[in-house]
């Protein structure tokens, strides 16, 4: 969906920002600062209230994964649920079935992570009390919230089936502004504030979760905690540290994307200009190059620094005239990106990078009754192919699209940056990355920039696996000369309407030389915003 709006300035502020794609969400996470909270306070309570107020987006039945840096150290967290005890490829094999379920299918549905994320994060870091944390989204919920443009335009495509599922939520999102309230969501929220990750997981939402599973969850399987800290997966390049979280997601996509680039940008090859057609190219084959045998290569146990290693070595893939025709992770995804850094109650400077996502969308389109939350669909990450790394089966984590990213240099905190966009998102990340770290543009230049994105023909997460490779799709407002000199180096161009939110809702906030914090929020998200003090 498509909205005519006036790009936004870089927003700067001495002690901390907040970015997120719900301007209620980010007065949530500064309120946290204003209490003498840090960032990770800020994170927690930016997501929560955003669960509640962009179901379409992410929520408390979906994934998380965040990056944080605190006194010269990152630490990246992955809180992807895993499949059930009762998931069983070959059931459905036997059934007919060939590729996981889209939606309306309970066995696309693994674990929701993101509550067990907060908790995880909330321990290690957090600084306020829970309670206070969570108050904010617990009021949005209880009083309501004025639906979003993106919100009801979501609800007016959905099929019959869908709508009846989520007819609690979308017969009070009718119009842009019409006030929502999402009752079981407050109770849910205010059991997790009064009783930790227990009350959520094996009280009403993780019942209602195993009766709708009908098997194929258990009590043991909501017992376990789905978050764990990682090692971050980290590429120097542009003079500067990358980070991501590594597999079970495709972070390592947009480390390995970035290595080819650097390598053209010291061999002089690279044009200075983001105008010039041929920078779109060498970046789409960057990422093509990097990406073309994701679907064999990336599952739960793949190694990430090996991956990107690899992919470092593929500089003769990247053709400096002509389209490859390699094939390039397309689909769409609607997820939720957040940052936060600043100076807490502590004056001690920390960075949080998160997203959070249910998968496509609203996700699987079905809803625990009880709380209303819907669930996500990441299951549909699995394949059902015999002996693969990645083919469904009990406990096992889906692959993931998302791919948060913080940048350091000299082990201090320089940004914290990511998007939404299903396969797309490590495209948009070095999109961002180059204009931010080698031409040294502002946030708000960045992220306002136009951009192209590769679309495969179908659901938006089969760039990679479609019988034929991607199309490129070109942002309305990107430089004029990208499309026809696209189409001159033989890739197949599409062009899109200006701020179209198919190209993602990125958010960056960078900590600039002499201290002060910088951001911008996407103008695609609407609603979004980048604000603080």
């Amino acid at each position: 969906m498509t909205y005519q709006h006036p790009p936004r300035s870089t927003v700067r502020a001495p002690q901390h920002l907040v970015a997120s794609a719900d301007h209620l969400a980010t007065t949530a996470g500064n309120e946290m600062f204003a209490r003498g909270g840090n960032a990770v306070d800020a994170a927690i309570a930016t997501n929560a209230a955003i669960a509640v107020t962009a179901p379409h987006l992410c929520g408390m039945g979906g994934d998380l994964f965040a990056l944080v840096h605190v006194d010269g150290e990152a630490f990246a967290l992955n809180a992807a649920g895993r499949a059930g005890s009762g998931a069983n490829a070959e059931a459905l094999r036997s059934q007919g079935v060939t590729e996981m379920p889209f939606k309306l299918d309970i066995q696309s549905v693994t674990i929701p992570g993101c509550v067990d994320g907060w908790a995880v994060l909330h321990e290690r870091f957090g600084s306020l009390p829970l309670d206070v944390i969570l108050a904010p989204a617990i009021q949005l919920a209880l009083s309501g919230f004025p639906a979003s443009p993106l919100l009801v335009g979501v609800g007016s495509g959905l099929d019959a089936i869908s709508r009846s599922n989520l007819a609690e939520l979308f017969d009070q999102a009718t119009s842009p502004g019409s006030l929502v309230q999402r009752p079981g969501v407050a109770v849910a929220l205010a059991d997790l504030a009064a009783g930790g990750r227990d009350t959520f997981y094996q009280g009403a939402f993780g019942k209602g979760l195993i009766q709708l599973g009908e098997g194929l969850f258990t009590e043991s399987d909501l017992k376990t905690s789905q978050a764990r800290w990682d090692i971050p997966l980290t590429a120097s390049v542009f003079g500067i540290d990358l980070h991501t979280v590594g597999p079970s997601t495709q972070g390592y996509l947009t480390l390995g994307s970035a290595h080819l680039i650097n390598q053209i940008c010291a061999s002089n090859r690279f044009p200075s200009d983001p105008d010039n057609g041929e920078w779109a190219h060498l970046l789409i084959e960057a990422s093509t190059a990097a990406g073309f045998d994701r679907p064999d290569r990336l599952h739960e146990h793949a190694d990430g620094v090996a991956l990107v290693q690899e992919i470092a070595k593929r500089i003769d893939l990247v053709d400096h005239e002509r389209a490859s025709y390699r094939w390039g992770p397309d689909r769409d995804g609607d997820t939720t990106y957040l940052c936060a850094a600043g100076r807490g109650g502590d004056g001690q400077m920390m960075g949080v990078s998160l997203i959070q996502s249910n998968a496509s969308g609203l996700g699987s389109h079905l809803v625990e009754p009880t709380t209303g939350i819907n669930l996500h669909n990441r299951g549909l990450g699995f394949n059902l192919n015999p002996g693969h790394p990645a083919e469904l089966g009990p406990g096992r984590c889906p692959p993931h699209t998302l791919s948060a990213v913080l940048a350091t240099r000299d082990d201090e905190l320089l940004s914290v940056f990511g998007t939404m966009g299903g396969d797309a998102q490590p495209q948009i990340l070095l999109q961002i990355a180059t204009r931010l770290f080698h031409h040294g543009q502002t946030p708000g230049m960045a992220i306002n920039a136009g951009r192209w994105a590769l679309k495969g023909p179908a659901t938006g997460f089969d760039t990679w696996s479609a019988p034929r490779g991607p199309s490129v799709s070109v942002e309305g407002h990107a430089a004029d000369s990208w499309a026809a000199d696209l189409r001159d180096r033989g890739h197949s161009v599409s062009s899109t309407d200006p701020w179209d939110s198919g190209f993602g809702h990125a958010h960056a906030i960078v900590v600039e030389p002499n201290g002060t914090l910088a951001g911008a929020a996407d103008p695609r998200t609407i609603v979004g915003s980048c604000a603080g003090n």
